[in-house]
């Protein structure tokens, strides 16, 4: 069973996922928050599987609230839900730790693959999305500093150059020539070599060091 705790301001939102949510035989609503500061308590108390954070919400932000949750070391993913028009802040909550975001307006079929994913101790990344997201936000970065890649092989490079474009473990694999096996160990060692949390982590520090920028392919 996955427990999942909801993190948003507006009580029809909140009614709406948990309604979406409890549907499935394999997921839990194990309690609702109104803001940050409510989230952050209720992660401690009931040790959700998976935190749906709402950027946006009154004192006590979802940015802030997420930095503390992953910060307080709970097991917790935390999976950011949003509008298109507040990218800074999610392009942070990621940076803070965030497992994945969604738009607000994502179908229940989605929602509920979503949580499944963040779960399973994955990152969830849509690809279009995500692409736009950080080819717009990258703009804005310091310039790259690609000697954080220096403890990387060739290899492995690589492959954070494909997690990077949003592209899954078997497209990686068939673009490698290599098994998917493989591909886990390599994404296993990035993450590991370079104290990232999952994928969405290796996506920003990619954009960030300049080993994908806007529009490359």
């Amino acid at each position: 069973m996955i427990r999942v705790l909801i993190a948003d301001d507006q009580a029809l939102v909140r009614g709406g996922f948990r309604m979406i949510l409890e549907s499935r035989d394999d997921v839990e609503v194990v309690g609702e928050a109104a803001d940050g500061a409510e989230a952050v308590e209720l992660t401690a108390a009931l040790d959700p599987d998976v935190v749906l954070m709402d950027v946006r919400m009154p004192g006590v932000d979802g940015l802030t609230a997420t930095r503390e949750i992953v910060a307080s070391g709970a097991v917790a993913r935390v999976l950011v839900l949003t509008t298109y028009d507040v990218d800074d802040s999610v392009y942070a909550a990621l940076r803070a730790g965030a497992s994945g975001f969604l738009l607000k307006d994502v179908r229940p079929v989605e929602l509920v693959e979503a949580v499944r994913v963040v779960a399973r101790g994955d990152a969830l990344l849509a690809p279009s999305v995500t692409r736009r997201l950080l080819d717009r936000l990258v703009r804005a970065l310091p310039a790259p500093s690609p000697r954080a890649l220096d403890v990387l092989t060739g290899r492995e490079r690589e492959v954070l150059r494909l997690v990077a474009l949003a592209l899954s473990n078997t497209e990686i694999a068939a673009h490698l020539v290599l098994t998917e096996a493989t591909v886990k160990t390599h994404v296993s060692a990035v993450l590991r070599k370079l104290g990232l949390r999952d994928r969405v982590q290796a996506v920003v520090l990619a954009y960030e060091v300049g080993l994908v920028r806007p529009r490359s392919a």
